[in-house]
Parts: structure tokens; C-alpha cells; sequence
């Protein structure tokens, strides 16, 4: 059996679109991205945007469309025993359709990538049926996962200031 992800978080003026590969155990129970307390996605994004996401589940997605962040994941729905991207099992991916989410949010012009695996997924399993891919920009960010613990958070945060670059141009 296969576990659903979530709906996008996205405003009708979102221009940066930030992908994880799909959620962990936590999130999915939970019924939100990031759920994990360990993951460094909420506190990271803050910094970088200069804003507290220490607020309940529905006001994050209130600031993120406010800061024209949309969130989601590249996998709509896979078998994945445990969290780790690895162990999403290949042939049970189903991805999420892309091309109707560019064509309902025309103003994103860059694609943040929370993580090898998200990247690799999309260019692997997405690019290749996207008309729109020449038009976009994307950016490879180092994962937020507890699982990353090999990169300090300092140079995470130093990485994930593109999203601020990207939403000021």
C-alpha cells in the first residue's frame, strides 16, 4: 500500500516553489510538512525570509503564501518503510502533476530542491514530460533532515539564503 502525500502550499503570486521528495513518517502522521522537531526546515526558512515560523501548522502556511514560497514534493505517493529517501521503494513512485501546478502558479520562476534526493527525483522522473523546465531556474539545497547531520547548520543557512535572493529579484 502507498502512502499519500499533501497538497501543495502555494499562493496564486508564489515565485520560489521549494520540493522536498515526499514526507517522512512523522509528517504524514502529523499531516504536515516538516513535522519532525529535528528537521531544521521551519527554523532555517525563518531566518532566511526573517520571519518566525515558531507559530501553529495553519499559520505557516499563511506566512509562506504571504513570502510567495509555495511547498511540496515531487512524490505524490510511494511505499517507504521508515523516512529515510532510500527507502522509498522506485516502482511504486507516483509523482505529482507538475505540469498543472506551473500552468495555476505562472509567477514561479525557480525551483529550490530540499535535498539531493528531491533533485534527483524530479530530473529524473518529472523533466522529462515538462514543457515549461527551460523557464524555470533550479537550485540544489542541502537537505533539511535530521538525517543530514553532516553539514552544520550555519552552512545550511548560508545555502538556503537563495530563497531571500531569489524572492527579491
Amino acid at each position: 500500500m502507498r502512502d499519500r502525500g499533501f497538497a501543495p502550499v502555494a499562493g496564486h503570486d508564489a515565485e520560489v516553489l521549494i520540493l522536498g521528495s515526499f514526507p517522512s513518517q512523522r509528517s504524514l502522521q502529523a499531516r504536515q510538512y516538516y513535522a519532525h522537531p529535528r528537521n531544521a526546515f521551519w527554523p532555517l526558512l525563518g531566518r532566511v525570509l526573517g520571519t518566525s515560523f515558531d507559530v501553529p501548522y495553519a499559520k505557516r502556511r499563511q506566512l509562506l503564501r504571504k513570502n510567495r514560497v509555495a511547498l511540496w514534493d515531487v512524490v505524490a505517493a510511494a511505499r517507504r518503510p521508515g523516512s529515510l529517501d532510500s527507502s522509498i521503494v522506485g516502482d511504486t513512485i507516483v509523482v505529482n502533476d507538475f505540469r498543472e501546478f506551473f500552468r495555476a502558479h505562472p509567477r514561479i520562476r525557480v525551483v529550490c530542491f530540499n535535498g539531493a534526493k528531491a533533485a534527483e527525483l524530479y530530473r529524473r522522473l518529472v523533466l522529462p514530460n515538462l514543457g515549461k523546465a527551460g523557464k524555470l531556474r533550479y537550485r540544489r539545497l542541502p537537505s533539511t533532515s535530521p538525517a543530514h547531520a553532516a553539514m552544520p547548520l550555519a552552512r545550511k543557512l548560508a545555502r538556503w539564503r537563495v530563497v531571500a535572493r531569489e524572492l527579491s529579484r
